[in-house]
């Protein structure tokens, strides 16, 4: 089925495609935004623009998992068309608050930039339930067609992020005027484009039934595949999203937990697929790796090009067009090693790139860049591979363990991940600052505390109150220390992967090989 797939699951292959494209775009465009006009039109303070940002993720890891329970039940066809009406409602409701505030002034427009900004947030919200909706069918329904080879084609079919990033980005340089001083409509609006494409290109097809149902595994058996410890990690992470979103308690937050989590336990008496475990601690530091660091990197090589007089949208371009077309060689690496051999490897290069980037804090542009295309080779296999050993060797979760292990890597970066880099950023910083420049250390050091502990951290108000040429230098010498440095230390998540990678290889050569599980011959 794999090596020579029908015209049939072709079609579907690049639906799924081009719907993931749509969802690329649609988060980028919609981030791209909101540091930008969506602050300016709609007078935002910066935690109301972070609000905002968050309402287009959370959601996202959120749907993923929930739908996942349903998904089977409901098929992937609702599934896509629900993705659809979501993209179309997220449009519709983005319009309303752009027209809500053109004409106004004074207490008027105050009144409409409050109903917009609602407008966007529910937008916002809906948007990133219809992403999620999407990750829901494309990577089951993708495992399930090419099932004899889906390290190949599931990285393939995650080549639609990056290829989605490059239009975002093209788009971007090309309506940069648009986006800044026009109706930035336009800039939001051509998610329509490849959202029609794949309802067009997938509403007349057939879609499969599940690899799981095929085979006769029943719905108990794929919740026990999952475990209680997946659901403690999964729904735990859910819950706790939700219940920061909503300013729940601590108290209230944990009592749901073990509620689902025991009920869960009771249920399919399972603490769940040991393999599915080890994959599940993994993913964690994954995301944290790949996510987390994306941004990070991108903000690092903006300045240096700005400075040569070239638009910083082109460093998206650039490390997404990588990331794409290797995607599509994952499978002629995996006929030369096993799966488990392209994560270790990828692993080693990602410390490797880390390392490296963490050291050119003054070596310029093409330093910078060579250290980021390193890094970028190594992170680049990551996702895919990771949803594809999960759909090999647990193929009895069908498509709950396999989106499962997707949301929570979301999930994971989002509550965990990014206050951890931002942790890193802020100590690395504070003591470069303690050690060259003590005296300015004491005047702008301020105590911070964060879900895994307390910190130091310059104050940036303070930070502003200092004079002189010395103190300056101090201060920016400290942050690019922060920036660079930190780094390196970011490093020991692609380590800490390396070595469960390499403790995979080792049990499944104790094995006989690494051999994908046949669901037929389990069940």
């Amino acid at each position: 089925m794999s090596s020579h797939p029908s015209a049939a699951n072709k079609a579907l292959f690049w639906g799924c495609f081009v719907a993931l494209i749509a969802t690329s775009y649609a988060f980028f465009s919609r981030m791209y935004l909101c540091g930008g006009r969506f602050v300016e039109d709609f007078g935002l303070t910066k935690v109301e623009a972070g609000e905002l940002m968050g309402a287009g993720v959370w959601p996202f890891g959120v749907s993923i998992i929930i739908f996942s329970l349903i998904i089977d039940k409901i098929g992937y066809k609702v599934a896509m068309l629900s993705s659809f009406v979501c993209y179309a409602i997220y449009i519709t409701l983005a319009c309303m608050a752009y027209s809500t505030i053109q004409g106004l002034e004074g207490e008027a427009l105050a009144a409409a930039q409050q109903k917009g900004y609602g407008l966007l947030m529910w937008g916002s919200i809906i948007l990133a339930l219809g992403n999620g909706t999407v990750e829901a069918f494309i990577n089951p329904l993708v495992a399930t067609v090419f099932r004899d080879n889906k390290t190949k084609w599931l990285n393939a079919l995650h080549a639609g992020w990056p290829a989605g990033l490059i239009v975002g980005g093209l788009c971007t340089i090309a309506l940069a005027d648009v986006a800044a001083n026009g109706d930035w409509r336009i800039v939001l609006g051509l998610i329509m484009v490849p959202a029609v494409v794949y309802l067009i290109m997938l509403t007349p097809q057939t879609f499969p039934r599940n690899e799981r149902e095929e085979a006769g595994v029943s719905y108990m058996e794929m919740l026990r595949e999952f475990g209680a410890f997946g659901a403690l990690v999964g729904f735990g992470l859910v819950i706790a999203q939700v219940g920061q979103v909503f300013g729940w308690s601590a108290a209230v937050v944990w009592g749901l937990i073990a509620a689902v989590v025991i009920g869960f336990a009771v249920i399919t008496r399972s603490f769940g697929h040991i393999i599915l475990v080890v994959l599940i601690v993994i993913m964690m530091p994954l995301a944290t790796t790949e996510i987390g660091t994306d941004g990070w990197i991108s903000s690092l090589m903006e300045e240096p090009m700005k400075e040569a007089g070239h638009n910083a949208g082109w460093v998206l371009v650039y490390t997404s067009t990588i990331m794409m077309i290797l995607r599509f060689f994952a499978g002629s690496i995996v006929h030369r090693i096993s799966p488990l051999g392209l994560l270790a490897g990828s692993a080693v290069l990602a410390i490797l790139g880390l390392t490296w980037l963490s050291k050119t804090a003054h070596s310029g542009l093409i330093m910078i860049f060579a250290a980021a295309t390193l890094y970028a080779f190594g992170k680049t296999f990551f996702w895919p591979t990771m949803l594809a050993v999960t759909s090999e060797q647990c193929p009895k979760g069908g498509a709950l363990t396999l989106n499962a292990v997707g949301g929570i890597g979301m999930l994971a970066v989002g509550i965990l991940g990014f206050p951890f880099i931002g942790f890193l950023q802020e100590s690395t910083a504070n003591a470069e600052l303690m050690e060259k420049a003590p005296a300015i250390h004491q005047t702008v050091s301020i105590e911070k505390e964060y879900l895994l502990g307390d910190y130091q951290a310059i104050d940036p108000v303070k930070a502003e109150t200092v004079t002189g040429e010395t103190g300056i230098a101090a201060l920016e010498a400290a942050n690019t220390a922060g920036q660079f440095g930190a780094l390196g230390k970011m490093a020991i998540f692609p380590a800490f992967m390396l070595v469960c990678y390499l403790g995979l290889l080792l049990y499944f050569r104790s094995k006989g090989g690494y051999k994908p599980v046949d669901i037929g011959a389990s069940s």
